[in-house]
């Protein structure tokens, strides 16, 4: 007599999946196993876990899609959700069909050695190029992050948490592919300048004396400028719900943006009047009403090409090659530059962190005129664009 088959498995790519529905509930798994005998027997055991969950009460077993699907829905919100789902996307095929307590370092292991090597798997494995350390430590945290959800808040019809105890993740050591930041010295910001574009000078300029982000120069609006008739000056306060290249992104830690600028970041804004109605650093093809529209970011081929030709002039100037930093040097780095050089004359913590716009518990928009005369006097300590500046000693290794 022949032997009776299992109803509900399908044979996929030589893998048998489960599709079936068992008292109202269905079933959509992998079962992980190129085997019909052990697939059968992997399927029998989910229907008596959900029998017993039926009559005893047991908890019904999460898969990672399901807990990475309601985190998606549940933080649909979140500012950097997009990229959230772009990495859970990428893990799908290596850990979406397990349960939730079975994720841990072995079940992530493929993952990695993938992102490393370039690869991905799915339904059309693409290369991507390897990728650092850091960007797979990433997408550990958002794992880690779902996990600890599964665990501490989640809860089924009975009260009981999705997932028992959080597993340890191991992330990956980043301190030795880690870019440090390379603040420019005042020479090096000459080199620098010289070589870029009128455009990306005066946007280099203003983010070097104003500490601002990127997006924070790209994508500045003039109606965001507020007068200070009383210091006879202006300071930029930047939404809270800024999107900066996307939207709904918003500023990085969730608080207006105060930008208190010195004399230099003033010039530059006062060579920017009237070159556009909205933006105040306009630049490309023109918009329907034949006005200049915002860049999309500062770090383009022209940056990263000026950057080179830098590099050669420090070599012929100094007799030795630059170092890697500045030969690689990112538009971030000028952040760091303000930042260094504000340390350097003596401004202390406190001050660095709102002229930085870093989170430090006070209201940015409730400052009185006498405090922003004390920051626009702190932030003119750096005020110059050459070695007339405070001084500025950074140790650095020599190139090669």
């Amino acid at each position: 007599m022949a032997r009776k088959t299992i109803a509900g498995l399908h044979l996929r790519n030589g893998i048998w999946y489960v599709d079936k529905v068992y008292r109202g509930q269905r079933i959509r798994e992998s079962t992980g196993s190129s085997d019909r005998k052990e697939a059968e027997q992997y399927l029998i055991h989910r229907l008596e876990k959900l029998r017993e969950q039926r009559i005893y009460g047991v908890r019904r077993t999460r898969s990672w899609r399901e807990a990475a699907t309601r985190y998606l829905v549940e933080f649909k919100d979140q500012p950097s959700i997009g990229l959230t789902a772009l990495y859970l996307e990428q893990l799908d095929p290596y850990i979406g069909d397990l349960p939730v307590d079975h994720v841990d370092d072995d079940s992530l292991t493929p993952y990695v050695r993938d992102r490393l090597a370039g690869r991905l798997r799915g339904p059309s494995p693409r290369a991507s190029g390897p990728v650092a350390p850091r960007t797979i430590n990433i997408a550990l945290e958002r794992v880690i992050r779902i996990l600890n959800l599964c665990a501490r808040k989640w809860r089924d019809e009975s009260r009981r948490p999705w997932l028992d105890t959080v597993p340890m993740i191991t992330r990956l050591d980043i301190r030795k592919t880690t870019r440090k930041p390379h603040p420019l010295s005042w020479e090096e910001q000459s080199l620098l300048f010289a070589e870029l574009p009128d455009h990306l000078r005066r946007m280099a300029l203003y983010k070097a004396n104003s500490g601002c982000r990127e997006q924070e120069v790209v994508k500045l609006r003039w109606d965001w400028e507020i007068p200070v008739p009383e210091l006879e000056t202006s300071v930029f306060l930047i939404p809270a719900d800024f999107g900066g290249r996307h939207e709904g992104r918003g500023v990085k830690n969730g608080d207006e943006r105060l930008v208190v600028m010195n004399t230099v970041a003033k010039s530059v804004i006062e060579g920017q009047r009237g070159l556009h109605p909205t933006w105040v650093f306009p630049y490309g093809q023109p918009d329907e009403n034949g006005n200049p529209t915002s860049m999309h970011r500062m770090n383009d081929s022209a940056w990263k090409k000026a950057r080179a030709r830098a590099a050669k002039r420090y070599q012929e100037k100094i007799l030795r090659p630059a170092p890697a930093g500045f030969a690689s040097i990112r538009v971030h780095d000028l952040k760091h530059t303000f930042g260094r050089r504000l340390r350097a004359a003596g401004v202390t913590e406190e001050d660095r962190k709102v002229l930085l716009g870093h989170k430090n518990g006070s209201v940015t928009s409730h400052y009185s005129a006498a405090e922003l005369g004390h920051l626009i006097n702190e932030a003119n300590k750096i005020s110059a664009t050459d070695s007339r500046g405070p001084a500025l000693t950074i140790l650095r290794r020599k190139a090669g």
